[in-house]
């Protein structure tokens, strides 16, 4: 089984933590294969970034079929581009805040989120009532550090575990959702010191993956997920025109 994870940014490094998180859960037989988009912003932190990411997704979904993927994630808790991808490719398409929001909802009665910086909350907030998770997200706790900063500086691991213990003591959380794909590093020393589910969603979303292939299950083409209509596309956007189905 092939899965490419993809993170949105171009931040190397990120993707390296990333690509780490993501093989140390993968079964022995499953490939997986990390990448940055070649265009880009170096960190997604507010919706400008987010869309500015799109379409460096999906060139690499693009060339993931061509090379034979089976699956794909998208390694921003923003989820960014993810309907989009599902009608680019059959390949299941997974997101890792949606990912996690369900796989939580199965091992908890009720969580909180700890995502950055503070302006993403609203992102957040806006994902949780797409995915229909409002009534089973205690609170969205926004830590006021960069996201690039867990690769950069250790000891915001610190601040990190601060808000998880606040969380589940002050908030009734149940379980604890990473709200940043750069904080995967730190989700096993969490649960163990937190003694609750502590859920990393590069990790929910190479499992889910796993599984969807293992059932023999693709992305419906019926409608909404169709491949895009064929058509041209102008500038800078050239390269994605729609030439066959």
């Amino acid at each position: 089984m092939k899965i490419k994870v993809i993170n949105p940014n171009t931040t190397l490094e990120m993707t390296k933590s990333i690509d780490d998180a993501a093989k140390n859960i993968a079964r022995t037989d499953t490939e997986i294969f990390s990448v940055s988009p070649t265009m880009g912003p170096e960190s997604i932190e507010s919706y400008y970034d987010d869309y500015m990411s799109i379409p460096g997704i999906l060139d690499e979904i693009k060339k993931g079929d061509q090379e034979g993927f089976e699956a794909y994630v998208i390694a921003c808790y923003a989820d960014p581009g993810v309907h989009a991808a599902r009608e680019l490719t059959s390949a299941p398409v997974l997101g890792i805040a949606e990912a996690s929001l369900y796989l939580a909802s199965i091992l908890a009665a009720r969580f909180s989120i700890i995502t950055t910086p503070y302006r993403m909350k609203t992102v957040t907030e806006d994902l949780i009532q797409h995915y229909g998770m409002n009534h089973r997200v205690q609170k969205i706790k926004a830590l006021p550090i960069a996201v690039i900063d867990f690769e950069k500086n250790p000891s915001c691991a610190n601040l990190l575990k601060e808000e998880a213990i606040k969380s589940v003591q002050e908030d009734d959380a149940e379980a604890i959702l990473l709200g940043c794909a750069g904080m995967a590093q730190f989700a096993e020393d969490l649960q163990n010191d937190l003694g609750v589910p502590v859920i990393d969603g590069v990790v929910a979303a190479v499992k889910i993956a796993e599984s969807i292939v293992d059932m023999h299950q693709a992305t419906s083409k019926l409608k909404t997920y169709d491949f895009p209509e064929i058509k041209s596309q102008s500038g800078l956007l050239e390269s994605f025109s729609i030439n066959k189905k």
